[in-house]
């Protein structure tokens, strides 16, 4: 027996040298290639007690996981439970070494009850994977990853917990100073079940080293296996998380277009990567969330932001070898040919941000896609043609339609609307954006808005045409070089008037004008018209006159709810302004809220693969069965009544700011527009 002893301490001590070590040469690998990419971002570590917050949130809490009731139980169990384990498997792995190694001796009561805790965790990991196997037997939503390596990883994982659950069982029958019989009641349960009390000490202890040592074998199997897997996330999850940017608000990466020194722009290849999109890399579980939610692929289009991810990692894998050596003239593009990467892929995406706001893990996907763009429009010269049009129209004109700069105030005649180069003083500027100035439906609702503006006593101007595209739809269609060109003529007009407060009626304006502009030297308070109307009428501004356009429902512009969190404004202000209609909220609503298909610059593209976008979310909004949908964006309010003319539901499409100029108008205002 004592022979026995010394051969298991040495062959636990050579395995666990041997598994440690192959584990931290893969690590320090991954380490090494996450540094070696050429990408620059800065090392931040601030605002530390927050991300620790964030930490006990996300990461032990489960917050983003629980999003989903079924899938995150599921998780929640294996999780806490896979944890619970550790400690006990890691005394049992010491004890392998050093057999008079005594946690228990101490503080037998603490040992005690994590033992009784960790348990009952273990059992209810095999409840977890219970449910994860009944979704991938019977469910099996088509965005979830299932691979060998993922049932690997269920088959691990099984044998580690039941092994787990035996060496208890068999510890309950075992001399000891330690009475494990009374902290381990599932195992104990599990000793009796199987009537192991029946078998001889000399079996009892068979029993137990053969568990024991496939525990072992498969732990540090595990353990080799994890950074090489799908499973890299369990190493970097947690980072990653601690490391996402904290606001909400989303700023597209600025490129320095004036670096005379830069090669290339945007991401052409892996070596174009950062430390924090490497990151992201290694984090991504292959949940399938960011799918389920994208509306391209709801509606049959290529895109699948998981599958981006795995095939830019790939990549990354393909060519370590050229980056960690320094030969990175070898590294092909990642949008090669025979790519999965392909222009339909990186074409497809509304830039929602629906896959980043759900990612459990705090993926941004959207940097990845974005950057893409960026790269194949200012280094290939690669976009869709009908684009070429809209570049040119900003160009020359600095609007996508073309119209003459020079009208870009026509909407506004007879309505007594100062411009700003007139009342530079005025405590507001309207930034009314391109769609508000040129497009005729979005021309009525400037023109709802400013009656509203005026019937609540607002001092405001507008810049007229002095005003230019904000730039968002170059930007996000890859043409960085004309974004920033337009971002800095506007921003040089703000710095001129310096504005107390902006207010604008669209949500992309709003969002490029908070988020964007401060990358360009113009930071101004920022208000979309839904928040600032509410204000008017909490402050007694807005009163309304009892008019209602009945039931109604609100579609959720990506802009304003995912991409800067405002979902509660429009809909009080709808609520408390409406006449007493009903809000009947979609299926699809909030942080859930389905795209309209504008965003993105696909406005301006067309829609050829698959189900139109907002056909889909046309037809939800007629199967609600309200008379009106109320929108808070121009784009979305002009791609809803087109879904909706297409499936010949009779809704009609208005903008919060109509409804509001309707609710507010005396009877003498409503027969002047008689």
């Amino acid at each position: 027996m004592q022979s026995y002893i010394l051969l298991k301490s040495f062959i636990m001590l050579s395995a666990l040298g041997a598994a440690f070590t192959i584990f931290y040469q893969k690590v320090k690998r991954l380490y090494r290639l996450m540094t070696a990419v050429d990408g620059k971002t800065e090392f931040k570590l601030d605002h530390v007690k927050e991300r620790i917050m964030v930490i006990i949130k996300d990461v032990l809490g489960q917050s983003n996981v629980r999003r989903k009731a079924l899938p995150g139980l599921s998780h929640m169990l294996i999780f806490f439970g896979f944890l619970a384990v550790q400690p006990h498997s890691l005394e049992l792995m010491i004890k392998g070494v050093i057999p008079a190694f005594d946690v228990a001796h101490p503080a037998p009561g603490v040992y005690g009850a994590y033992l009784y805790i960790a348990d009952i965790l273990a059992s209810l990991v095999l409840v977890g994977f219970a449910c994860a196997i009944y979704r991938r037997t019977l469910v099996r939503p088509k965005y979830l990853t299932m691979g060998v390596d993922a049932n690997l990883i269920i088959l691990f994982t099984c044998v580690i917990i039941v092994t787990f659950l035996f060496i208890n069982a068999f510890q309950t029958l075992m001399p000891s100073t330690f009475d494990y019989s009374a902290v381990f009641p599932v195992s104990g349960a599990l000793a009796a079940f199987l009537n192991l009390g029946r078998l001889t000490p000399n079996q009892v202890l068979a029993g137990y080293e053969v568990s024991y040592w496939i525990h072992m074998a498969t732990i540090l199997g595990f353990l080799v296996y994890i950074p090489g897997s799908k499973h890299l996330h369990l190493l970097a999850a947690a980072p990653n998380v601690f490391l996402k940017p904290l606001q909400r608000e989303k700023a597209m990466v600025k490129t320095d277009i004036e670096d005379e020194n830069a090669e290339s722009f945007g991401l052409g290849k892996v070596s174009d990567l950062n430390w924090k999109n490497v990151l992201n890399l290694y984090a991504c579980t292959e949940c399938g969330r960011c799918e389920e939610q994208c509306p391209a692929a709801n509606t049959g289009k290529p895109l699948s932001p998981k599958q981006v991810i795995h095939d830019v990692k790939i990549d990354l894998f393909q060519h370590a070898d050229p980056l960690l050596s320094g030969y990175k003239e070898s590294i092909q593009p990642i949008m090669r040919e025979g790519s999965p990467i392909t222009d339909d892929v990186i074409w497809s995406c509304t830039s929602c941000r629906a896959c980043e706001d759900i990612c459990p893990v705090n993926i941004e996907q959207l940097d990845f896609i974005l950057e893409v763009r960026k790269h194949q429009v200012l280094m290939e010269a690669n976009f869709p043609p009908e684009m070429q049009e809209t570049f040119t129209n900003l160009e020359n004109q600095a609007n996508p339609w073309g119209f003459s700069a020079d009208t870009r105030a026509d909407w506004a005649r007879g309505m007594d609307i100062p411009l700003m180069s007139d009342r530079p003083e005025a405590e507001v500027l309207w930034y009314v954006g391109c769609a508000g100035s040129f497009d005729d439906r979005a021309k009525k609702i400037s023109r709802a808005l400013a009656r509203v503006m005026q019937r609540a006593g607002v001092d405001f101007a507008i810049l007229g045409p002095e005003e230019s595209c904000n730039g968002d739809l170059a930007r996000r269609s890859g043409n960085e070089y004309l974004a920033q060109i337009l971002i800095q003529q506007n921003a040089e007009v703000f710095n001129q008037y310096g504005p107390k407060k902006i207010v604008t009626g669209c949500p992309h304006c709003f969002n490029i004008i908070k988020n964007e502009f401060p990358q360009f030297g113009a930071v101004y308070p920022v208000v979309h018209h839904t928040e600032f109307l509410f204000d008017l009428h909490k402050q007694g501004r807005l009163v309304p006159n009892g008019k209602s356009v009945g039931d109604f429902t609100f579609h959720d512009s990506c802009y304003l709810g995912r991409w800067n969190g405002i979902y509660t404004a429009p809909r009080n202000l709808l609520t408390s302004m409406n006449g007493g209609g009903r809000l009947v909220e979609l299926e699809r609503h909030g942080d859930k809220g389905f795209c309209c298909g504008a965003g993105g610059g696909r406005m301006f593209m067309e829609e050829a693969i698959g189900k139109r976008i907002n056909t889909d979310r046309a037809e939800e909004v007629a199967a609600s069965g309200v008379p009106t949908v109320a929108a808070a964006c121009p784009f979305c309010a002009t791609m809803l009544a087109d879904g909706l003319m297409e499936t010949k539901a009779e809704v009609a499409v208005k903008d919060i700011a109509e409804i509001i100029d309707e609710a507010t108008a005396s009877a003498a205002d409503q027969g002047e527009r008689a």
